[in-house]
């Protein structure tokens, strides 16, 4: 489809002469010559095998979410507590208060749900006030500063990793309680959840998001039917109940007193108990750091999206609290059979069909719990990279990979979360009292962010939006102290210590990052305007006369200095007198051989001394070559020294010395990566093409030029169809622009790419094209040219064709 059509400066057919063209000789389509045949590494090979092809970077806009897939990916974490917060609910107050737990579980339900709301209501907010994602990071780095940004920051990430331990710890323990057997290899099968997850989102959010859809909705259906036939039952009186105290393997039961205030419960108690249900309500913030990931219009379809997951986990967390509390599911010290388990039980009974039912719920449960972590692996990869990018986190994690995710974020999360299984042994009581710490952390910064943004802005509605932000704030914060104060000896100290701890690297990593770019920055402009100097000397390095030494001899008279020297370091006589008897016989007129005296075999050193002599002067640029075998075998490397490299790290300190390596490659004939002919068959140096069995081997498909999926008129010419003079209209990418300085006449010049080859587009007097960049569709037509000796289509018309969404 194409969306946009531009008519610039005259067509060339009749115009006079333009700067630049020339018209000495008439220019041939070169179908090819942006191409090499580049054998895949093994790596490569099989991470296309498991992962399937790229991405193209060009699909970004097109891997974004819809609300029901969004849902599934961002959701889960959320949906999912509902499953073991009632459960943790019970597991404080049974063993103080015995059967009253089950008269206090609704209530303390019903007090975190209005945190929830509050919390729907915040993010709502943020949404739409930073709707470009980051949620409590962006939000507390603009309106508190760097550092509480990156405490923000920390809490969350280290609440991502403990999401993904908690959840495929709960997600095994799931299976276990359906499945007796799998309880001794509860910690070995939630690693394989974590890596099965991780593979999932390593092929690209859309196809996780693809995938993970179905178990989601799948739970939440069976969350409705059990709610349902839960409810029904309880009406009509069928619904069983079961002994509250005295199981066999169940928590303690306490004892409690009936009339008074929370049934001899202890304030501290009831808190602990509410700090133990706060785990609900990790992951609202996931939506509001993913806004991006949604389809336009982001920030609207992330609010409704946020809206219905709020609600879809106040109506099962609600209501399985409710049918906890009338069938007296009671929490088990091993963590099995799990509450869920047990109000499935109870309100399916035993028939055929219940039993159906029953592990269909243990199934939804079990696959929710584990694609809780997904929420996680949605989140942490795009926060670490917002943290790489202002230089708090390694560079790495800023980059996309193979299939447009943040691959190296991916695996990070993995191995932490896998660590942090083994030594908890994925036990999910000994992975609550750390969990939500940080986030309840977060949501208190990012919702007081919010509240000091409004105050400064005073945008309309300003005053709502304060109130509704500084009762989140208020409300996490006092959730936050209780959680820390009731969970400070269980193992939440662990995360309290842990994250100023995280932080301080942090800084540390940034200013190394600042140093780095001050020096590289500083005076870069009046560097590279200098003048130059007066001479260049280049220096090639001989050893002995064989193939790399000749390689290295060849690139340097390429370079047409104004001296040019081969020095060999005297360390054998013998092999000197070699090298000086075979250089007399070559025929070159302006390549000396000096050989340099080395008494104490200090190769680095004497290098340095040649080069000083030199530089000595004020006037000269030194270039020096070093001749380096590389090795097809990696255990090849160890019975060779690396001379080379020892030279290059004492000559790149000296000023005006420029060291470039020549590798030669020992063993790799044939599988070199060759320029390709308009055959298709690679050629040599000579122009003659060949082709060994190796290479065969390694590279079975002729390489193509890759368009991705891109729509082509019906009355495209094909670029490797074109000819000199011709009036034609061409369809492609945008493989290059050229960028002129300011200083010059203004010239754009792009490479247009096609399914056969490649070809010059010029527009005179244009520095650039609105929405034309790298990886752009075009259709253009006009008159082919010539420009800087090069077939080039001239100031022609064009339009660019918008990518069509993936079917």
């Amino acid at each position: 489809m194409l969306t946009r059509a531009v008519q610039t400066e005259a067509d060339l057919e009749d115009a006079a002469p333009v700067p630049g063209v020339t018209t000495s000789a008439v220019p041939a389509p070169k179908a090819h010559d942006h191409l090499v045949d580049l054998p895949e590494p093994v790596s490569y090979r099989f991470k296309k095998r498991v992962l399937g092809p790229p991405i193209f970077t060009d699909r970004l806009a097109h891997e974004r979410l819809g609300k029901p897939t969004a849902l599934a990916v961002f959701a889960s974490d959320n949906l999912s507590s509902s499953a073991y917060a009632t459960e943790e609910i019970l597991r404080v107050l049974i063993p103080a208060i015995g059967v009253f737990a089950f008269s206090m579980v609704v209530p303390i339900t019903v007090a975190m749900l209005i945190v929830l709301g509050f919390l729907i209501l915040s993010y709502r907010q943020t949404i739409k006030e930073y709707p470009s994602a980051g949620g409590a990071y962006i939000v507390t780095r603009d309106n508190f500063g760097i550092f509480w940004a990156q405490i923000a920051g920390v809490s969350l990430l280290t609440d991502y990793v403990l999401t993904v331990a908690v959840s495929t710890a709960a997600g095994a323990a799931a299976l276990a309680s359906a499945f007796e057997a799998f309880e001794p290899w509860i910690m070995p099968v939630a690693i394989v959840f974590v890596i099965v997850i991780a593979a999932g989102n390593l092929k690209g959010v859309k196809e996780s998001g693809k995938a993970f859809a179905i178990p989601t909705y799948f739970f939440i259906a069976n969350m409705g039917v059990l709610l349902t036939v839960g409810v029904v039952k309880m009406i009509g009186g069928a619904l069983e109940q079961q002994p509250s105290c005295g199981i066999e393997g169940a928590v303690p039961c306490g004892q409690g007193t009936d009339g008074v205030l929370f049934f001899g419960a202890t304030l501290f108690l009831v808190l602990h108990a509410f700090a133990s249900g706060g785990a609900a309500v990790t992951g609202v913030e996931a939506i509001s750091n993913g806004v991006p990931a949604f389809k336009e219009p982001s920030w609207k379809n992330a609010r409704t999206t946020l809206v219905v997951m709020g609600s879809l986990l106040g109506v099962m967390f609600l209501g399985l609290s409710f049918l906890a509390s009338k069938v007296n599911a009671i929490p088990f010290e091993s963590g099995t059979p799990t509450v869920i388990s047990q109000v499935g039980e109870f309100v399916y009974g035993s028939s055929g069909l219940g039993q159906v039912l029953f592990y269909a719920l243990q199934a939804g449960t079990m696959l929710i719990l584990v694609l809780a972590a997904n929420t996680s692996f949605a989140d942490f990869p795009r926060l670490a990279s917002f943290q790489a990018g202002d230089n708090f986190m390694p560079k790495q994690l800023t980059k996309r990979g193979h299939r447009l995710v943040f691959s190296n974020g991916i695996v990070t999360l993995s191995a932490a979360a896998i660590v942090l299984l083994i030594v908890t042994q994925a036990r999910v009581e000994r992975l609550i009292p750390m969990y939500a710490i940080g986030v309840f952390l977060s949501f208190t910064l990012s919702q007081a962010g919010m509240a000091k943004h409004h105050i400064k802005k005073k945008e309309s509605g300003w005053r709502r939006g304060l109130l509704i932000n500084g009762i989140g704030a208020f409300l996490s914060g006092v959730v936050l102290i209780i959680f820390a104060t009731t969970k400070f000896t269980s193992g939440a100290w662990v995360i309290i210590v842990l994250i100023p701890i995280l932080v301080f690297p942090l800084f540390r990593l940034n200013k190394a990052y600042q140093s780095e770019r001050e020096e590289l920055v500083e005076d870069a402009h009046g560097a590279a305007e200098a003048p130059i100097l007066d001479r260049h000397v280049v220096f090639v390095l001989i050893d002995e006369l064989d193939m790399a030494s000749a390689r290295a001899i060849q690139y340097a008279r390429a370079l047409v200095p104004d001296e040019l020297i081969a020095v060999h370091f005297d360390l054998d006589p013998l092999r000197t007198r070699e090298l000086t008897s075979a250089w007399g016989k070559l025929g070159f007129a302006r390549l000396s051989l000096d050989v340099v005296e080395c008494p104490d075999r200090r190769i680095e050193r004497a290098a340095a001394d040649v080069v000083a002599r030199q530089l000595a002067r004020g006037d000269t640029e030194v270039s020096v070559l070093l001749p380096r075998r590389e090795y097809s075998r990696f255990w090849h490397r160890f019975l060779h020294d690396r001379t080379a490299d020892s030279i290059a790290k004492v000559l790149d300190d000296l000023p005006h010395c420029n060291v470039t390596i020549v590798p030669y490659h020992l063993g790799a004939k044939g599988v070199q990566p060759r320029l390709v002919t308009p055959a298709g068959v690679p050629a040599d140096g000579n122009g003659k093409g060949r082709r060994s069995s190796k290479a065969r081997a390694k590279a079975k498909d002729v390489p193509h030029i890759e368009i991705g999926d891109m729509e082509m008129p019906a009355d495209r010419v094909p670029v490797a169809s074109v000819q000199h003079r011709q009036r034609v209209r061409i369809a492609g990418k945008v493989y290059s622009v050229r960028v002129q300085p300011w200083s010059g006449v203004a010239v754009l010049e792009l490479t247009l790419i096609d399914d056969t080859g490649a070809m010059q587009v010029v527009f005179f007097g244009r520095r650039e094209l609105a929405g034309v960049t790298t990886g752009t569709r075009l259709v253009i037509e006009g008159v082919v040219g010539e420009h800087r000796g090069k077939m080039a289509s001239l100031n022609p018309k064009y339009e660019i064709q918008a990518a069509e969404a993936p079917h």
